[in-house]
């Protein structure tokens, strides 16, 4: 077993990871680049799995397999600059044998700075979809968000 904890918190159904922008995330007028988002929402991501129970690296190595990206939108709304901290809220919203859907929030404050979305699919080894393991089900489960 890996010795990492997730840095975030579940607040409800919703996850909550904390971050600032740092001078390597902007471009020359001090904002964030746009690129960078699918970086915060990556790792956004990669803490809730971790917080809600599941172990993607040990699953990797074991052979069974991995996410992979199947589809990702990304909208802007508000321009974050250097200094700034936001906050990501990530919320599981569809559950399927081999895959998860996952809406995410960028806010600085109250304001929304951009949204994203992403379908994740398990693949095997090989690159073909297969199901998730039975235990990140369990775990997704009780984590599914049900509103609009």
């Amino acid at each position: 077993m890996h010795a990492l904890s997730a840095l975030g918190r579940f607040d409800g159904l919703e996850h909550h990871f904390a971050l600032r922008v740092y001078f390597e995330d902007t471009d020359l007028t001090g904002v964030v680049y746009h690129a960078n988002y699918l970086r915060y929402l990556e790792r956004a991501r990669s803490d809730m799995l971790l917080a809600a129970g599941v172990d993607q690296r040990t699953t990797f190595e074991s052979g069974e397999g991995a996410y992979a990206l199947r589809s990702v939108k990304l909208d802007y709304r508000a321009p974050a600059r250097l200094g700034e901290e936001l906050n990501i809220v990530s919320r599981l919203v569809s559950l399927r044998a081999a895959a998860v859907v996952i809406q995410q929030r960028v806010m600085r404050g109250e304001t929304i700075v951009a949204t994203g979305e992403v379908e994740a699919a398990f693949v095997s080894p090989t690159g073909r979809p297969r199901r998730q393991p039975a235990a990140w089900i369990a775990a997704f489960e009780p984590l599914l968000w049900k509103g609009n």
